[in-house]
């Protein structure tokens, strides 16, 4: 085969960005069919050379239009916050009106309501007032320009019928309910916790939580719904039960929590009880809230003379402690401190542990008493109390079924959850109820309550009992959950002891819950160089 030719012929190869045939020519003598052609395929290459700085500001630049994550999710809109209100809509909003009602502030709408909404109220509002039992009177031309609180009755006492399945609500409406839906809820395990405390002043905890359900469960709110008389404006134009059960107990539970934080919000705990069981007919005594039958250790130690009888709503009502009373809730600290605890007075944790415990939590506070004897004895029972919350439930409970913190625990439970609640509604103005129920929940998650605890060191004053504690001590299974019972039961005996000033105080100012962890001493090791 001749491959030379009299001319010179030059050999063009192409190049192009994407994949192309380039055939390449040979002068022949002899034809070359089709199907025997040549075919040499070429790719693009970078011109720049490797360490050229042109070229690695090309691929800087893509590197940026790239996407890191593609297979990230985007978070759910529940947990966004958008679109949150401006600084100038925020100050001019009714929301920052009552300076003196914090609180009652933060759940009025961030702003004014539309016609839609007075029409509502003159339509439906006298009907809800009637069956509450309240004066028909609007309450702002009732009571004038008195300082109270109950003047925005009104205006709660709407937003609180104003359910997420409500129609052409705007949204200042729907979050001023879900605001009120949030703080309802630990309004009332409060109260009712409160209640079944002294009622049942040797019960132990799991049967009046069992009795708490079986009152203001989410299956039993249509009922109290209906007996109210309030299932016509709940359920408008819709008969009650024909709807589907999940659909029907999730509206009334919006509703009847709202209404109570409305309530608590203008009137007070002692509206609270009677709205329960005096509006709605609540029974303490019916057969189908009774907890079911369960081994009670025999109680042996006897309570104050006041537990006698079982107490009743109008009891928790008209209380009213002596002047010189040596606690904000002296009822509530007997029912949760049993009288036998004088035992334990000068035993080696009440001289060795319970100084520093003390020091570490800020007791005792100062306190001005008519009598000096007062303040003493307050501090020999604040000493008692502290070191029922730190027995462990294997230590004496199988002698004493109340000497332990259990009761204390359930208290501070409920005390720090509506505590936690009001404080959330006045730090975020604008966050809907659904948000800061999440946000809530992650707050006082139980394994961050424990590691509060342990980051000021006192989960090493715990009173274990001699054969469980080596393996307490062992075992972050067993210890942690211990640790998270000792710091509720810290809030319920503050509660008791000092009132609600003081859950806040431990909770925000000593421990500092708001933040996602606790602080934690980190010892950086040196390392030796060789």
């Amino acid at each position: 085969m001749n491959l030379s030719s009299p001319k010179p012929h030059s050999f063009s190869f192409s190049f192009s960005t994407s994949i192309s045939q380039n055939p390449i020519q040979f002068p022949t003598n002899k034809t070359i069919t089709p199907q025997k052609t040549l075919h040499i395929y070429a790719l693009t290459t970078n011109p720049l050379p490797p360490n050229s700085p042109q070229r690695l500001l090309k691929e800087l630049e893509q590197h940026k239009n790239k996407t890191h994550s593609p297979n990230k999710k985007t978070p759910p809109r529940t947990t966004i916050l958008k679109p949150p209100l401006r600084n100038k809509n925020l100050i001019n909003s009714p929301q920052l009106t009552l300076s003196t009602f914090p609180l009652l502030s933060s759940c009025l709408p961030h702003a004014p309501l539309k016609t839609t909404d007075s029409a509502w109220m003159e339509t439906h509002l006298l009907e809800v007032k009637q069956a509450l039992g309240y004066p028909l009177q609007p309450f702002d031309e009732m009571l004038g320009e008195e300082d109270n609180p109950a003047k925005q009755f009104d205006t709660l006492l709407y937003l609180a019928f104003q359910h997420p399945t409500c129609r052409g609500k705007g949204r200042h409406v729907r979050s001023a309910h879900s605001r009120l839906f949030f703080l309802g809820q630990y309004v009332i395990e409060l109260a009712l916790g409160e209640f079944f405390l002294q009622r049942y002043p040797r019960e132990a905890v799991g049967p009046m939580r069992e009795r708490v359900f079986g009152l203001v469960g989410k299956h039993r709110l249509p009922k109290w719904i209906k007996n109210a008389s309030l299932h016509g404006l709940v359920f408008p134009n819709v008969d009650m039960d024909k709807l589907v059960r999940k659909e029907r107990e999730q509206i009334a539970k919006s509703v009847f929590w709202a209404l109570f934080g409305a309530i608590y919000l203008c009137f007070g705990m002692p509206e609270v009880y009677r709205i329960l069981f005096e509006v709605f007919g609540m029974d303490p005594d019916a057969e189908e809230c009774q907890p079911r039958l369960r081994k009670q250790l025999e109680d042996i130690d006897h309570v104050s003379a006041e537990f006698e009888g079982k107490l009743s709503w109008q009891d928790m009502v008209a209380y009213k402690p002596p002047a010189d009373a040596l606690f904000a809730h002296p009822r509530l600290f007997r029912a949760c401190i049993p009288p036998g605890m004088h035992r334990f007075r000068g035993n080696v944790w009440d001289y060795d542990s319970r100084p520093r415990v003390m020091q570490i939590l800020g007791y005792p506070l100062e306190m001005t008493d008519r009598i000096p004897e007062i303040t003493e004895a307050r501090n020999v029972e604040l000493g008692l109390g502290l070191q029922l919350c730190f027995l462990h439930p294997s230590n004496y409970k199988f002698d004493h079924p109340r000497f332990c913190y259990e009761r204390l625990e359930y208290l501070g439970q409920k005390i720090a959850d509506l505590v936690m609640a009001e404080r959330l509604l006045m730090k975020h103005l604008d966050a809907p109820g659904y948000w800061l129920q999440e946000k809530h929940r992650r707050t006082l998650m139980n394994r961050y309550c424990g590691m509060y605890l342990r980051a000021k060191q006192l989960h090493r004053f715990i009173i274990y009992s001699d054969k469980v504690r080596s393996s307490y001590e062992r075992s972050h299974r067993l210890r942690n959950p211990a640790t998270v019972s000792v710091q509720q039961a810290l809030h319920g005996l503050s509660y008791a002891v000092y009132g609600k000033r003081d859950v806040r105080r431990l909770m925000f100012e000593v421990f500092d819950v708001e933040q996602i962890q606790p602080k934690r001493n980190i010892y950086v090791k040196r390392q030796s160089h060789s």
